[in-house]
């Protein structure tokens, strides 16, 4: 009776480890099957997200924009760039520039290195009568420029700005020739103009996002010394923070 009881005991004893393997296989089973539907649920989302994301980019290529501006803008090309990464040389190929010759005279605003003095919404209403204008020069040969040969009767600089086009994306101020050009006309308050130009460009919307805050304090600033003394504060605010940040 004693054995009989050990061996019905053992059986027991299996019984019970079978059900248990059972129930941890199942609770396995369930666990990964839970793991599977999250990751199909990931991947769709995923999907969706990477759809959205070209549409979005779809869409932003068939924006509405405005066509054109109602004033001239022009360039003086140098042609010390790469034609092929030359951002002016496009806009003129698209009729969205003029082409100026050496020692032509500009009567609007000429965005050049140069210059004294910053624009500003002091600008707008030579901007928006006359035009804008800039110079196309390799950043790495200003010092070969004939800029004595570009006149214009409003010379301006452009406060600090980062560059997004593919040449030198993140710098500071080696602005392309369309990127100048649409932060002028932002500054002066033609900010249709500028997305226009942009909207020329895979990277053009990029210039725009990355500035905003820059941009949108400019443009509130009336002359070139107002400029100044914004540019000059968000830089040391801008610095401060950076050391804030290596101190933690």
């Amino acid at each position: 009776m004693k054995r009989n009881s050990v061996k019905s005991g053992k059986g027991g004893n299996k019984k019970e480890s079978h059900k248990k393997k059972g129930r941890n296989e199942g609770r396995r089973r369930d666990d990964q099957e839970s793991e599977e539907a999250a990751l199909s649920r990931l991947e769709i989302n995923d999907e969706l997200s990477t759809s959205d994301k070209d549409e979005n980019e779809e869409c932003d290529e068939t924006q509405d924009y405005i066509t054109e501006v109602n004033f001239p803008v022009a360039m003086w090309d140098l042609k010390q760039c790469d034609p092929r990464r030359c951002s002016g040389r496009k806009l003129a190929r698209q009729n969205l520039i003029k082409i100026l010759r050496l020692g032509q005279r500009f009567n609007g605003v000429c965005l050049t290195p140069v210059a004294v003095e910053y624009i500003s919404k002091e600008d707008a209403e030579v901007l928006k009568g006359n035009g804008v204008a800039v110079v196309d020069c390799s950043w790495a040969r200003l010092q070969d420029t004939p800029f004595n040969k570009m006149k214009s009767s409003r010379p301006r600089l452009l406060p600090f700005l980062i560059a997004t086009n593919p040449v030198n994306y993140g710098k500071p101020s080696k602005l392309s020739c369309v990127e100048a050009i649409a932060a002028a006309m932002y500054i002066c308050g033609e900010k249709e103009g500028a997305e226009l130009y942009l909207s020329k460009f895979k990277w053009g919307k990029g210039f725009l996002t990355m500035n905003q805050e820059l941009l949108d304090i400019y443009s509130s600033c009336n002359k070139s010394e107002d400029v100044v003394r914004a540019q000059n504060d968000y830089l040391k605010k801008a610095q401060q923070e950076a050391e804030v940040n290596r101190s933690k």
